[in-house]
């Protein structure tokens, strides 16, 4: 029986400080676990408040931009009261300024509201119709454009022709801006007909009532759509130089004519 005891004795004893290692080493990997997440979320942090930093200074350079820009204008406009020849240069140069995107517009338009359906408990508070549709908002921005919208933003952010709508984790990205509903589209343009080709039966609105986003829509007699505030830039596409000559032998040779086009409508 002793002999017996000191086994079952000895079993426990084993037992015992197995049990004991074992909680030792799992407490050990949760403490490097909770240590590695720590140092995670330091870096993330640390990269929010770095990026938090740069969007401060880019605004900052914004705005100098803006002011120097207004000075240049000033100064131009200055010197084409003497220069007929200069004066035509800066008034086609605002043209392409408008059709570019660069410059804050004013006019006549709609605003569109677009807001997620009524939160459902069985789906969450997390989830987001116009997210995961966010190709309904691009179908909008088209359809506002084949009206004739001149220009259009959403959230404050211009839409040009190298704008990028994009969807990015939990956020659509507008301009490479993570943005999130509820989303405010402006497009200037003639209102009757911009309501008319987004409100008509089966077009966009419509469709995305049928996935319970609310909409609104109201007409303005003057709303203000900002400036592009990012850089274009033309890694690949180059100015096409002409040889000297080459536009008249062209024409007299009945080769190939270069049509242009009037932004007046002439």
């Amino acid at each position: 029986m002793r002999k017996y005891g000191g086994t079952v004795i000895l079993g426990i004893l084993a037992i015992t400080i197995g049990l004991i290692i074992s909680v030792q080493i799992n407490t050990t990997q949760g403490m490097e676990g909770a240590q590695g997440g720590l140092v995670a979320v330091s870096q993330i942090r640390a990269q929010e408040t770095e990026l938090s930093q740069l969007r401060s200074e880019n605004s900052q350079l914004t705005q100098e931009l803006i002011e120097k820009e207004d000075l240049l204008r000033r100064l131009q406009e200055d010197k084409a009261k003497e220069d007929d020849s200069l004066q035509a240069i800066l008034a086609d140069q605002e043209k392409y300024k408008l059709a570019a995107g660069v410059v804050e517009v004013k006019g006549p338009g709609i605003i569109i509201t677009l807001e997620d359906p009524v939160s459902d408990e069985e789906i969450g508070d997390n989830y987001s119709e116009l997210i995961y549709r966010y190709d309904l908002i691009l179908e909008l921005v088209n359809r506002l454009r084949e009206a004739g919208a001149e220009a259009i933003s959403i959230n404050g952010h211009r839409i040009v022709g190298t704008t990028e709508i994009s969807l990015a984790g939990d956020n659509v990205n507008i301009n490479g801006t993570p943005t999130a509903p509820p989303y405010t589209v402006r497009a200037i343009g003639k209102p009757d007909t911009l309501e008319s080709a987004i409100s008509i039966r089966f077009g966009i609105l419509e469709q995305m009532r049928n996935f319970g986003i609310r909409t609104d829509l109201i007409r303005q007699d003057e709303l203000i759509i900002p400036r592009y505030s990012g850089v274009i830039r033309f890694r690949y596409a180059k100015p096409v130089e002409e040889e000297a000559g080459q536009g008249a032998q062209g024409s007299a040779g009945g080769g190939s004519d270069i049509a242009v086009v009037s932004t007046d409508g002439e």
